[in-house]
């Protein structure tokens, strides 16, 4: 059988425009969030056929469920039909959400010793470690194999890690791959296409 899942990160929330790192806590979709995910849906309605042979399944946060609710009214998807599942939450970065990188700077200067811009958040002294990390994602992945049609809609770190999993990328590639909330990805056939509405006519 052959399998697609289309990856979704949430819009862009007050947080996110603040710099603000959220981990599993939550502030709502702005303005242009709203945008980013009703222009994903419109591209993503394209791509798909018809939307009613996919299956949506949410991370359960708010920012990603006030994104899943804008993508079934464009696409004419029954919201009643989605089902969560916490494997797809973001990375928990305990103490460190809503906070921003010079606040975490400040207090916790030795935890960000020998860190990069890719990995520091898994330094967190009470938030997720990468290991478990990578386990529930792989998980999830396994939960999924027999649904021949996926939408999934989760956030930016976790995004990053399914794709990474799904093509068995090493720890220094996964963390780098692109993270943007005006693209989705759909995984087929351990390959990833990539579908940005800034570049495509729709």
């Amino acid at each position: 059988m052959e399998q697609t899942i289309c990856l979704i990160r949430h819009g862009e929330t007050v947080f996110n425009s603040q710099g603000r790192y959220q981990g599993q806590l939550d502030s709502p979709l702005t303005q242009d969030g709203i945008e980013q995910v009703k222009n994903i849906s419109k591209l993503l309605k394209l791509v798909i056929d018809e939307p009613n042979e996919w299956e949506i399944i949410s991370s359960p946060l708010g920012r990603t469920l006030q994104s899943t609710e804008i993508i079934c009214e464009i696409l004419g998807y029954d919201l009643n039909k989605v089902t969560t599942d916490s494997r797809l939450k973001e990375v928990s970065v305990g103490s460190w959400a809503g906070l921003t990188t010079q606040e975490i700077e400040s207090s916790w200067p030795k935890l960000l010793e020998n860190t990069d811009t890719y990995n520091w958040y898994f330094n967190s002294p009470d938030g997720e470690s990468y290991d478990s990390v990578m386990r529930r994602v792989s998980e999830w992945l396994e939960s999924i194999r027999d649904k021949k049609k996926v939408i999934a809609v989760s956030h930016g770190l976790t995004g990053r890690i399914i794709r990474g999993v799904y093509q068995s990328l090493e720890k220094d590639q996964l963390l780098r791959l692109e993270v943007s909330q005006n693209t989705f990805f759909k995984l087929t056939n351990n390959k990833i296409e990539r579908f940005c509405y800034e570049y495509d006519e729709f």
